[in-house]
């Protein structure tokens, strides 16, 4: 609100809909009455976000068909204003109201708790969606103030920084100067700054839920896990277990589910698939750029799973499964397959993100240009080796992850704890916001 005050009305507009809708639902015995309020909430709350997020895409490609088709047509566009967060507080209000009309909810009667829960500033603007049925509740505990909950979520929250102003920031200067023009840039070039995206948004957005998530713990509240190193996934399902966990489950739950998941025809699960893949994408913003990010890991995941049946036909399965040279190379192909779609994701337009796609894997005989500061890069490329480092630490246990237990002695934590301190103060890049401020 102290941005735009009006934006406030929208978050308790979707707010209020989803509270009276359920009581709505809650109160009636007839089946078909709840399912109209539970309509009438998902339209009202997907109404607010297609309004100001995809209006003026839909009135561009309907204006794109006419004049395929011979139209001419008028372009006109509506002056409107992405509202921070719209996209994760809108998903995290509806996910009560389904749940509620699935029995899997007790209705929550507090107008002042349930707005809270819509609202909770931790994770507000980016995430994790969190459930009603994990954090409605917490808010109706005492709590008091705890210096071991202060000492775990402010770790969390130095590790989220960490990864946000010394890594991502950094690689992110590198990234939007090649991805300005990437047409003059070779091959070599285009690789290194795809693979620093990759990177940089994994640094950013984790780094921004392990913040989100350490300030709710120190505030009492626990959040769901959003990131278990995605980067070490071994397939693209498991990819998706690991990164943005919040989002997945979600769709999983509300999307994929209910159109009716593994439970139908090959045929209309693998349309299942790619919807809710196409969806996802879309979810993340108005353009084909995002779609097609989307489509790819749906196709990716189909042939996947087509795969998988013909090792098991061949009985080669638990070789492939259990051999730890394969397992390395399955991760490897995995974060090349990722590197490919993080072109989509981050390329202005679909023209850009085929040209890198086709220039990509060429040209390495060349040197890879440094950016305007050779410093800059490759310090950016060990801060991923030193990353790289601590995650697989933290995949054998040794490191924690999400406040687990660590392996490691006291005072090697606190010396990397001391560390990270010292390595903000000298290193981090404060210039950059969030990349998912703008979902």
């Amino acid at each position: 609100m102290s941005w735009k005050w009006e934006f406030g009305f929208l978050m308790l507009f979707t707010s209020a809909a989803n509270y009276f809708a359920g009581i709505k639902i809650s109160t009636s015995a007839n089946r078909k009455t709840k399912r109209l309020w539970l309509t009438l909430a998902i339209v009202a709350s997907l109404g607010v976000l297609v309004y100001f997020k995809y209006a003026n895409f839909f009135i561009a490609e309907a204006i794109a068909l006419l004049k395929t088709l011979g139209i001419n047509a008028r372009e006109s566009y509506l002056k409107v204003i992405l509202p921070v967060g719209i996209s994760f507080f809108t998903f995290q209000a509806l996910s009560y109201t389904i749940d509620l009309y699935k029995g899997k909810m007790h209705l929550e009667k507090n107008f002042i708790n349930f707005t809270l829960f819509v609202s909770f500033f931790p994770q507000l603007v980016a995430g994790p969606i969190e459930r009603a049925s994990n954090l409605l509740d917490q808010f109706k505990k005492e709590q008091h103030f705890s210096s071991d909950r202060l000492i775990e979520g402010s770790k969390l929250v130095l590790w989220g920084l960490f990864k946000k102003v010394v890594i991502a920031d950094r690689l992110a200067t590198y990234v939007e100067q090649i991805y300005a023009s990437p047409e003059i840039y070779g091959g070599s070039t285009l690789f290194l700054a795809t693979f620093f995206f990759a990177f940089q948004i994994y640094c950013d957005f984790s780094g921004y839920s392990d913040i989100a998530i350490g300030s709710a713990h120190i505030l009492g509240f626990r959040l769901m896990q959003n990131f278990n190193l995605p980067y070490l996934a071994t397939s693209i399902k498991d990819f998706w277990h690991r990164w943005h966990i919040s989002l997945s489950t979600w769709f999983a739950d509300y999307v994929y589910k209910p159109l009716g998941g593994n439970r139908a025809s090959t045929v209309r699960w693998m349309f299942n698939i790619l919807a809710v893949y196409l969806v996802s994408g879309l979810w993340h913003g108005a353009n084909w750029t995002f779609i097609i990010w989307g489509g790819i890991f749906g196709a990716l995941y189909l042939a996947e799973h087509a795969g998988d049946r013909l090792l098991r036909i061949a009985g080669a399965a638990d070789f492939f499964y259990r051999s730890k040279t394969i397992h390395v190379v399955r991760v490897a192909v995995v974060f090349i397959a990722v590197l490919v779609s993080w072109v989509f994701f981050r390329a202005d337009s679909m023209g850009d993100a085929t040209g890198i796609v086709a220039k990509m894997f060429t040209g390495w005989n060349v040197m890879p240009f440094l950016g305007s500061s050779a410093f800059d890069t490759v310090l950016g490329l060990a801060l991923i080796i030193l990353l790289w480092f601590i995650q697989v630490l933290q995949y054998r246990g040794i490191v924690s992850i999400y406040m687990s237990p660590s392996g490691l002695s006291r005072p090697l934590r606190w010396a990397g704890y001391a560390l990270m301190l010292v390595m903000i103060a000298m290193l981090g890049v404060t210039s950059e916001q969030f990349i998912y401020f703008q979902f």
